[in-house]
């Protein structure tokens, strides 16, 4: 049980699934939200309670930091140690946290945790101009607790880190806060992903926020998405990377 802890720091998984909308590409495993759902965030939402929040889906490796025992600790999706990974990307991560530690550690209390996605190495997209090569989305408390948009960014703003590009926020002042899968994708293509997409965008998040807090998430996956283009295991290529760790980790200097 120590031993599984070690490894395995929160006893369970970083990050869980989410459900797609109609029209999305689905993967393996992978499930619609009920149609009520998908009404409320693409249609009509029930009342002015309801808060439509939509991000830029991204395309890399879900990973996570979290807080435990005084320890910054680099997580894979899974929940296991990053250092523990058996790829490449997953070790870079983890140097890339120890040099920007200060940071996570301003965001964090003991047992939160936070998400992003780590762009390093090309999936199943390809960008060209990342800003930082990590892209945080999510903060969980302790308690397992998802916070609300505007939390999570307030947490985030006093640091260097970023947050997928805003595509659409529906508030009370716009009673009917619902976006068609349309608009979204329009909007996203229109201005591209804000790391600089070579290929055609991944999708879009849903946020659904009630009384200030997440009452569920959706996404949209472009239907000809292809999972790990890129990764040398399914192309039988070589990497391709987005930005690489140029210097050592006692060094303390990265850049991509």
């Amino acid at each position: 049980m120590i031993e599984a802890r070690k490894n395995k720091p929160l006893g369970r998984k970083s990050y869980g699934s989410i459900g797609h909308l109609p029209g999305s590409r689905l993967g393996p495993g992978d499930h619609h939200v009920s149609p009520g759902q998908a009404t409320i965030c693409t249609q009509k939402t029930r009342d002015c309670h309801d808060i439509i929040v939509v991000q830029e889906k991204l395309d890399g490796s879900c990973t996570a930091v979290t807080l435990i025992d005084g320890e910054i600790i680099a997580l894979n999706r899974s929940g296991y140690r990053a250092t523990t990974s058996p790829y490449e990307q997953h070790h870079l991560f983890a140097d890339w946290v120890h040099w920007r530690e200060s940071e996570f550690r301003m965001i964090l209390t003991e047992g939160e945790r936070i998400v992003g996605e780590w762009l390093a190495q090309a999936h199943g997209t390809r960008y060209n101009n990342l800003t930082d090569p990590w892209v945080a989305f999510d903060i969980f408390t302790k308690d397992n607790e998802r916070l609300a948009y505007d939390a999570m960014e307030a947490r985030i703003w006093a640091t260097k880190l970023h947050v997928p590009r805003l595509l659409h926020y529906g508030d009370a002042l716009h009673f009917n806060g619902a976006v068609s899968i349309e608009k979204v994708w329009a909007r996203l293509t229109e201005l591209g992903s804000s790391e600089g997409n070579i290929d055609p965008p991944e999708g879009a998040v849903w946020r659904v926020e009630r009384g200030g807090k997440i009452d569920f998430l959706a996404k949209w996956v472009r239907p000809d998405k292809i999972d790990g283009l890129y990764l040398p295991e399914i192309s039988g290529k070589p990497a391709v990377w987005n930005w690489r760790l140029r210097a050592t980790r006692r060094d303390k200097h990265l850049c991509g």
